[in-house]
């Protein structure tokens, strides 16, 4: 099973490159996120013509969720914690693979900016939501894949110039202590579980040449249970989608699980 996620950047400005993402990659699941639209002006009817169920979780401008496969598959919205949550960033299903099921979460993380704000006091409890449904989840014991945009920067290796970031709330101390948490629960970062290099990078601002000097920033994670990640064959960041015309400011990354 394939399993890519793609923070969007826009479904609508993107959907001929989401259709082309979908013809060459020929991903199983697809996780978006930052749709920036509501459920229905998802280009619902071309991702279905393409051969894949369709589940939104959206919002006016902001934020939105998605999950694409090409199995029917059971889903819920919304991250459990605050019923008074109003922003639609995280999606789950329960999808079919073989004799056995696959849980997917689809998450768009809160960026926290300014750190000095409520903004960021939202971030982290969001992310103390996210490790308390998450321990429920590996309760299943089922291949669990908890996957998008984290507005984390794990560690040094992840970020072009580390002593920049080190007071932005993509790499601040809490941050990175609450995403360290999420792991210790059980977790496998997938990319790190293939490599230690460093500058395996998601994410390029379009401001200041980012991307032609590679200042990037690894944001965008598939997080593993220890189920999947005994099936876990590869990882590949599609990089390429960045030079494309009118790129989101995120690529996909996705993996490979075996049978």
């Amino acid at each position: 099973m394939r399993i890519a996620t793609w923070n969007v950047n826009s479904v609508r400005q993107r959907t001929e490159a989401l259709l082309a993402y979908l013809r060459e990659v020929q991903p199983d699941v697809l996780c978006l996120q930052e749709l920036k639209c509501q459920e229905e002006a998802f280009p619902r009817l071309e991702v279905e013509a393409a051969g894949y169920n369709v589940a939104v979780h959206g919002q006016k401008s902001y934020n939105g969720v998605a999950i694409l496969s090409k199995m029917p598959f059971e889903t819920s919205t919304g991250l459990p914690g605050d019923e008074n949550d109003e922003q639609s960033r995280y999606i789950e299903a329960v999808i079919p693979s073989g004799k056995t099921v696959v849980r997917v979460g689809c998450l768009y993380l809160p960026n926290g900016n300014p750190i000095d704000t409520d903004k960021y006091s939202y971030k982290l409890g969001w992310m103390d939501r996210l490790i308390a449904h998450a321990k429920k989840l590996l309760a299943y014991e089922e291949r669990l894949v908890l996957c998008g945009d984290y507005n984390v920067i794990p560690d040094a290796r992840d970020v072009y110039d580390p002593a920049a970031w080190v007071n932005d709330a993509l790499f601040a101390p809490r941050t990175r202590e609450k995403f360290r948490e999420l792991l210790a629960l059980g977790f496998f970062d997938a990319l790190r579980a293939t490599t230690d290099a460093s500058k395996q990078y998601t994410f390029w601002d379009y401001q200041a040449g980012a991307w032609p000097r590679d200042k990037g920033l690894r944001i965008d994670h598939l997080l593993l249970s220890p189920q999947a990640a005994d099936r876990l064959a590869s990882v590949t960041i599609d990089k390429d989608m960045r030079a494309k015309d009118k790129p989101s400011d995120h690529v996909p990354i996705r993996i490979d699980l075996r049978d």
